[in-house]
């Protein structure tokens, strides 16, 4: 039976109409500071890919990707997308975007492996996913904490155009957003399980950024699980210092959770890939088509990364449960239990 957290004198102010223009007002405010941030042009994006291609993402190596064949295309087996992680820097490359400049686009997915739906989690992935050029010598943390900074100033001025629209909500988030390495979480709580280590520095600083999700860890096994050609997780080197990755966790009174809302990362250059393809023991992934134009110097170095649409929608409009800002499937005891709990899923 799938827990469903159901806040204690929960009650929804608006009715279905008005959560609607809510939300258009959260997504179009955000991606707006968003893009003007960044440099950030917006583009299409596709909703499947080739399988062969190499461009799908296979996030922790374990999801199923939705596929079909196309008859049309030779039968050619097709994959409904996972992220556009690796197909925003091919974009980039075919656009002839500079450094500095970047671009952002919708992105929908299904990931029917989804562990658990529950207040937080669906099999409906819709995501801002965005990627920016930059000069190799921007591969540091320094470079990446800016552009965590940046992004969570937008999401700081969003909160605050959302409280001026619908003064029911009060802002809650706090005016800075922390640094915390898997390492250090690792240390200073090393009998609890990950995500229960994420929850304490949320419950500590509000806002934070956890660095380093993939490598190993110094005690042995990992924080979570990333996938070995997009982001960097093994370099640079030193205590508190692997890893050009992370995500962006807030701490969300409403549920008593952490709440995450971004995975991003400095994409893997050409030798990094390579020794990040041989620790997950894939090396032959290197032979795809679009390993093979990063190994030949083609595409250009970046950042990016995803930020969930409904999960911040869900935020900001202080929602218990993110069947409330999108449409999804939810197990029959799910749909009863908000039910009698009046939250209304869409």
């Amino acid at each position: 039976m799938t827990t469903t957290i159901i806040p204690e004198g929960y009650r929804v102010r608006m009715d279905v109409v008005e959560t609607e223009r809510s939300i258009k007002f959260v997504k179009d405010r955000f991606e707006r500071d968003l893009a003007r941030r960044l440099n950030l042009h917006r583009i299409t994006a596709p909703l499947f890919v080739r399988s062969d291609s190499g461009i799908n993402d296979n996030l922790n190596g374990i999801e199923r990707p939705v596929e079909f064949r196309v008859g049309a295309d030779g039968d050619r087996l097709c994959q409904i997308v996972q992220s556009l992680a690796k197909w925003k820097r091919l974009a980039l490359w075919e656009y002839h975007f500079k450094v500095g400049e970047g671009i952002y686009t919708d992105m929908n997915a299904l990931r029917p492996d989804e562990a658990e739906l529950d207040n937080l989690h669906s099999i409906y992935v819709d995501q801002w996913d965005w990627e920016r050029v930059i000069r190799p010598e921007d591969r540091t943390l320094d470079y990446l904490q800016g552009v965590v900074r940046s992004i969570y100033a937008a999401l700081k001025d969003t909160e605050a155009e959302v409280a001026g629209e619908f003064p029911s909500l009060e802002p809650f988030l706090p005016d800075e957003i922390a640094f915390v390495h898997t390492e250090e979480l690792a240390a200073r709580w090393p009998d609890l399980l990950p995500r229960d280590r994420e929850a304490e520095a949320c419950k500590e600083h509000g806002a934070v950024f956890v660095i380093g999700i993939g490598g190993e860890l110094p005690g042995g096994g990992i924080h979570d699980g990333r996938a070995p050609d997009y982001d960097d997780w093994i370099t640079p080197t030193g205590p508190n210092t692997r890893g050009l990755n992370g995500d962006i966790f807030v701490w969300y009174p409403l549920l008593g959770v952490p709440f995450e809302l971004s995975s991003m990362g400095i994409r893997v250059n050409a030798e990094t890939m390579v020794q990040q393809l041989e620790i997950r023991g894939c090396p032959e992934r290197a032979e795809l088509p679009w390993h093979k134009l990063l190994l030949d110097g083609s595409l250009p170095q970046t950042i990016g990364g995803g930020i969930g649409q409904s999960r911040l929608s869900m935020l900001l409009l202080q929602r218990a449960h993110v069947g409330e800002v999108q449409v999804s499937i939810w197990p029959q005891d799910v749909r009863d239990t908000c039910r009698k709990a009046g939250i209304p899923l869409l």
